[in-house]
This record gives structure tokens, sequence and C-alpha cells, in this order.
């Protein structure tokens, strides 16, 4: 009796020893595959990645060429614009705006959309149905955009250090730590925009919308100093601003990371705050969509 005991107990702990193994598995599998998945859709598509490496490049001139048309022939202008912008690298200053925007951008679009695509595609209902949980359909495109927004930030450093002549001499190091503390806030804010599509089904207005409030506030190819006061109160609410700024103090004028300890402050907790509203909004809605019988609607 006392041996059956004993070999009841060691089974009991081998369970729960490999319990979390099981779990980890559990998530682990599913969560790679979609991220295979979304991998072979990218590079099926080849002028996806054509555009991947354009656009760093393609984008950051337009505005470039026309802020040195309106400096006039000889620089005129840029004595203003360095008293503003509190520097006279004005390419540095229009390309990291630009490049984090583009960020922002490509994540709506990816990872926001990213179960639209599913539905359009006859594939949504079926992961769906599969029994696995449902965030992971979703955290495996996000991981896979993480990996292409990693690559497109090296394509973009690379292309605008050799052929825009772009010179960085701040801090890396601050430079990486803001970037980090940004995704929470940047895949908050996608996951949000799956759950809307997923209740609403087509917010590519939205998108618009959105993004288009960035590229006004956000000081993105301008110093915020030219915006309405009313305008900076909005500009200093919304996270991009707070990246946009912290990266052009360390990648521009060295700054440490007592100087921009009020960006690192704002975008930590803002990023917790969206990436839990992402979140809740996603279960929220898959709950209602899972009661009304909707995922299969367009």
């Amino acid at each position: 009796m006392i041996d059956r005991v004993e070999d009841v107990r060691r089974g009991e702990e081998r369970s729960a020893v490999r319990w979390p193994a099981r779990a980890f598995t559990r998530w682990l599998v599913p969560l790679g595959a979609v991220m295979r998945k979304e991998t072979r859709i990218f590079f099926r598509y080849r002028s996806w990645v054509v555009g991947l490496g354009l656009w760093p490049v393609l984008f950051p001139l337009s505005y470039l060429l026309v802020g040195r048309a309106l400096a006039g022939p000889h620089g005129e202008g840029m004595l203003a614009f360095s008293q503003t912008a509190g520097t006279t690298n004005y390419t540095g200053f229009i390309v990291i705006g630009t490049t984090a925007w583009m960020w922002l951008n490509i994540t709506l679009w990816m990872l926001g959309l990213s179960l639209r695509q599913e539905q359009m595609r006859g594939t949504l209902e079926s992961n769906w149905l599969a029994p696995t949980p449902r965030l992971l359909v979703l955290l495996g495109t996000s991981a896979t955009q993480v990996l292409t927004a990693t690559v497109f930030l090296l394509v973009s450093l690379l292309e605008v250090t050799l052929l825009l002549r772009v010179r960085f001499s701040g801090s890396a190091s601050t430079a990486l730590a803001l970037t980090a503390l940004s995704m929470p806030w940047v895949y908050g804010l996608g996951m949000a925009f799956a759950a809307l599509v997923l209740r609403f089904k087509e917010p590519t207005a939205l998108v618009y919308v959105v993004r288009g409030l960035f590229l006004v506030f956000s000081g993105m190819t301008f110093p915020l100093a030219v915006l309405p006061q009313w305008m900076r109160l909005v500009a200093g609410w919304l996270p991009l601003t707070h990246t946009i700024e912290g990266l052009r103090q360390a990648l521009l004028a060295g700054a440490s990371f007592a100087v921009v300890r009020p960006q690192l402050v704002f975008l930590t907790w803002s990023g917790m705050a969206l990436l839990l509203a992402g979140y809740v909004s996603f279960r929220a809605v898959d709950r209602h969509v899972a009661r009304a019988g909707a995922v299969g609607h367009f």
C-alpha cells in the first residue's frame, strides 16, 4: 500500500514537472506554424521584398528634396531650422522621423489587418476552430512583424548611411532602449486594430485617419515648435512624438539616458497601457463574435 502511494506521489511530481513543458509546447508549436506561414507568404510576393528595400530611401527623399528647395539656393533657411530644431543635421532629422512613422504604418497594415487578410483568404474560420488559443493567430503574425520591422530598420540604417550620407554620432544604447520601449505601444495599437477588423471587418479608413493623425501631430518632418500651442498639447499625448523626439536627441545630439528620461518614462507607461488595451479589446471582441457567430461575416 505504501509503495502504491509512493508511486502515485512520484507520478504526480513528474506530471507537475512536465506540465509547464507541455503548456510551453502547446503555445510554441502553433506560434511557429503561424510565423512560418506569414514568412512564406511575405517572400512569395517579391514586390513586397523589393518595396522593403526601396521605401526606406524613397519616402524620406521626397521630404529631403522639398526641405532643400525651401531652404534656398545657398541654404539661407538653415539658420531658422537650426534655431527651432536644435540641430543643423536636417537629413538625419527627417530620416529619423520618417523611419519611425513608416514602422508604425507597416505595423498597422500588416498586424492590424492580418485577420482581415485571413478572412479574405477563407482561412480565418478554420484557424478559429483549431484547438489552440486564438490569440496565437495574432501573436504569430506579431512576432513575424517584429522580425520584418527589425530587418526594415537595419535596411533603413544601411541605405541612409550609404546613399543619403546620413551620419549618426549619438548614443546607440539610448536609441536601442527607446526603440525597445516603443515596441509595446506600437504592437498594442496593432492588436487593437486587429480587434476592430474582427468586429467591423473593414477598418481601412480608420487606419488612414490614425496614421494621418500621427503624421500631422508627431513632428515627423518638422520641429514641434512650429505647431500652435493646442497642437503641441495633442502631440504630447502621442507615443510616436516621444519616440521620434527621443531618437533625435539620442542619435543627433548624443543624449544620455538622463536627458531622454521623460521620453523613456512616457513610453514605458503608454506602452503598458496600449498593450493591455489591445489585449483586452481583442479578448472582448473575440467573445462577441463567438456568441454572434460572426467570424465568417464579411
